[in-house]
């Protein structure tokens, strides 16, 4: 079993950088992937970005490559995603997911946080 909480979301101004941090409980969790998504009102959830437990390559989607960076300290048991040049259109609730392998997909995914809810300003 693995329980996650997301923190670091805030109420920002288009251009500034937020880090979010996925910190989870349990033995194991070194050994999953991790997901990041994102769900705006009145829009299906969104893929953002994935790290496998390796941490040898990620994914991103594309509205946020160049922007956004995954990454995670298993020795802390955390997955951070920096969030740099924020725009309006990345409001939303992300939420971080764990499973056993890094895709896009969020049905692939065993455990879900609560979310933070992120919020940008023009």
């Amino acid at each position: 079993q693995v329980q996650l909480v997301e923190s670091g979301g805030g109420l920002v101004q288009a251009g500034d950088s937020l880090r979010l941090s996925c910190a989870a409980s349990g033995r194991r969790f070194s050994s999953y992937a991790v997901g990041w998504f994102r769900q705006a009102p009145g829009k299906e959830r969104e893929f953002v970005a994935s790290i496998p437990w390796t941490a040898d390559y990620t994914y991103y989607s594309d509205s946020v490559k160049g922007r956004f960076t995954i990454s995670r300290d298993n020795a802390k048991n955390t997955v951070y995603l920096q969030m740099n040049s924020l725009r309006p259109e990345d409001t939303a609730v992300y939420s971080c997911a764990a499973g056993v392998v890094a895709t896009m997909r969020p049905g692939t995914y065993d455990y879900w946080g609560q979310g933070t809810q992120v919020t940008v300003s023009s």
